[in-house]
């Protein structure tokens, strides 16, 4: 299940990922995803990483929210590609090691899946930019598991709340936290004036069956 561990947060960063375009909402001209779907939302939020007030924020308090779940003394593991950069962010902020997970071994080399050094002592926490699907992001906890490695749980910067995703979360036991979601997005994208009042409900329909939904 997926937790927002700081409403005053989520609304914060809800708002600078919009103000960034990071998430982008069009619902008269909805985007393709790679997977086919249909969507009057695109997220991308490694272009945060362009902006450093933006970045430095969603780092801190990405690991201000480690701390308070997790305590100290574990190891950083971003998920490959996207949340590389902000595990890396958060990794300096809480002075932990860094690792980051590919989505499937090298073909080539010494054929790593994982990339950085294993201590099977240490425990990970996984830290993630999107969760859709869960897909993704829980093949990344697999592969350390499949290591030995405990995983204490996840931390990302948005989810979309899909009810997927929720299931495969509970099923493999993953603990997920996210600074912002799709709520919230909604939500400051109102208030902004970003999107019009009449079209909040093609966004809210849009989340109840994603992978059929069609625009009007």
């Amino acid at each position: 299940m997926c937790m927002i561990y700081d409403q005053e947060i989520a609304r914060k960063t809800a708002k600078s990922l919009l103000q960034i375009n990071a998430i982008k909402l069009n619902p008269k001209n909805p985007f393709v995803w790679a997977s086919g779907w249909k969507s009057p939302i695109y997220c991308d939020n490694r272009i945060a990483l362009s902006y450093p007030e933006t970045r430095s924020f969603l780092a801190q308090k990405i690991a201000e929210q480690a701390q308070k779940i997790y305590g100290k003394d574990y190891v950083v593991a971003g998920v490959a590609t996207g949340a590389i950069g902000i595990g890396i962010l958060v990794a300096n902020v809480l002075n932990a090691p860094f690792m980051y997970v590919r989505p499937e071994p090298k073909s080539h080399g010494r054929q790593n899946q994982i990339e950085g050094f294993i201590d099977p002592i240490k425990k990970v926490l996984v830290i993630e930019d999107l969760i859709s699907t869960g897909k993704s992001s829980l093949n990344a906890v697999r592969a350390l598991k499949k290591e030995g490695v405990e995983v204490l749980g996840m931390i990302g910067l948005f989810d979309y709340g899909f009810d997927l995703a929720v299931d495969n979360f509970k099923n493999e036991k993953i603990e997920l936290y996210t600074l912002s979601d799709y709520d919230h997005i909604i939500i400051e994208a109102e208030k902004s004036n970003y999107i019009k009042s009449e079209e909040i409900s093609i966004l809210k329909l849009w989340r109840v069956s994603p992978s059929e939904w069609h625009p009007a």
